[in-house]
This record gives C-alpha cells, structure tokens and sequence, in this order.
C-alpha cells in the first residue's frame, strides 16, 4: 500500500503543474475576453445603434464571462494548491458550464450570422434615411464614413433618396478631400459622385466580418474546448487525491 501511495505522489505532483499552468492560460483568456468586451463598450459603443435598433448585449456579454473566466480561474489554482477533492469538482463542473455556454454562443453566432447581416443593413439603411447630422445615429454615420473611406449604403446614390439630400447634399464625410468639396456640388448628384468615395459602408464592413469569421470561429471554439483540458485534469487529480488519501488511511 505504501509502495502503491508513493507511485501516486509523483503523479499527483504532475496533474497539479498542469492544472496550476492551464489555469493561468485560462486567467488570460478571461482577460482578453474581459479587454474586448471593455473594447467594444467604449470604442465601438457609438457604432452599436447601426448594427441593431436595440442595444447590442454582446458587449457586455464579452465583459461579464471574460470577468467569470478571470474569477474561475483563480478559484482553479486555489482549488489546486489545497488539494481538496470537492473544490477540484466543482471547478470541473464550472469549467463544463462555461464550456456549454461559450459552445451554444458560438454555434448560435454562426448560424445566425446571415440575420446579422441584415439587421445591420436595415438599420443602418434607415439611419441614412433619417440622418440629420445632429443625433446619435447620424453621428455614428459620419464617424463610420470617415474611418472606412466609404459612403452610403451601397455607394454615395443611397443618399439621393434621404430626406437631407434636398437641403444639405450628400454628408461631407464622404467626401474624399474636404478642401474640394463644396457644397453646392454635394447637392448636384452628377458633380457628388466625382467627389465622394466611391465603396458602400455595407460591403465594407461585412467583408471584414465574412473575412475574419473563421478566425473569430477558430478562437472561439478553441477556448471552449480548452476546457475540456482542464475538466479533465481536474477530474483525473481528485481522483487521485482521494486515492492517496485512501491509501494512506
């Protein structure tokens, strides 16, 4: 029995290295998940009543399970340093929740990624539409524009038919040089058209979107079953922990 309990320190030695090193590379993930979800608040927060007529929640979503993934983390290395066998499962059966919910998020991401699309060409659509260049939306149109060399939805004639068009011509935010852009040729549309990009917004952004999907995709599901990992690990050590103890008795 003794020789048996001495075979098992070794391992027991093993498993908790592992763990403690998985759970560090679990805490930085949190933190990246935690750094883009504060990311999107603060610098594409102005962006988010383009994507959708509500608030987008993602954001927030992001923030609150990179901070869970940070808090679970650390409850998994101190879970490890005691050794005690009902912290080890529970941190497993944590680790295999946050695992469902990081899967059902990135599934349901992916399948509706075609709804995306389209709510953010409605809305922005009608923020073209609507635009006034005084509100929250026409102001993130203006912002978009500028930063992306783009006007319009699908080019600069989709502001012919806005209700600013008649008084104030297409946004100087479209325009590719603000020196040579005067107002009386934002309100002519044939002498526009040699002024202002040329690329819709729309085309732009889901093309970076259908781009960096797979990436986004492979990052995604890659942590969520990194977690398997460490239910495992977590798993296979209390097990052995509840040998040796066992075995000692």
């Amino acid at each position: 029995m003794s020789r048996r309990r001495f075979q098992t320190k070794p391992l027991i030695f093993c498993l908790k290295t592992l763990l403690l090193v998985y759970s560090f590379v679990f805490w930085v993930s949190g933190i990246v998940l935690l750094s883009v979800g504060l990311w999107w608040i603060l610098m594409l927060g102005p962006y988010s009543v383009l994507i959708s007529r509500t608030p987008s929640a993602v954001p927030f979503v992001l923030s609150g399970t990179g901070g869970g993934i940070v808090l679970l983390s650390l409850f998994g290395c101190w879970a490890t340093c005691r050794g005690r066998c009902w912290m080890l499962r529970t941190f497993a059966v944590l680790l295999t929740l946050v695992f469902l919910t990081e899967l059902i998020a990135g599934i349901s991401g992916f399948i509706f990624r075609h709804e995306i699309k389209g709510s953010f060409f409605s809305s922005f659509s009608e923020a073209v539409q609507k635009y006034n260049a005084l509100d929250e939306r026409s102001l993130a149109v203006d912002d978009l524009q500028r930063k992306l060399h783009c006007c319009g939805v699908s080019n600069f004639s989709s502001w012919l038919h806005s209700s600013y068009f008649p008084n104030g011509g297409v946004p100087v935010s479209c325009c590719v040089r603000i020196n040579d852009c005067e107002r009386d040729d934002l309100r002519n549309a044939s002498r526009a058209g040699d002024k202002v990009y040329d690329q819709g917004c729309f085309e732009l952004v889901t093309a970076f979107f259908d781009t960096n999907l797979g990436i986004i995709a492979s990052v995604t599901f890659g942590i969520a079953f990194s977690q398997l990992i460490g239910t495992t690990v977590a798993c296979c050590l209390s097990r052995f922990i509840n040998t040796n103890q066992y075995q000692m008795v």
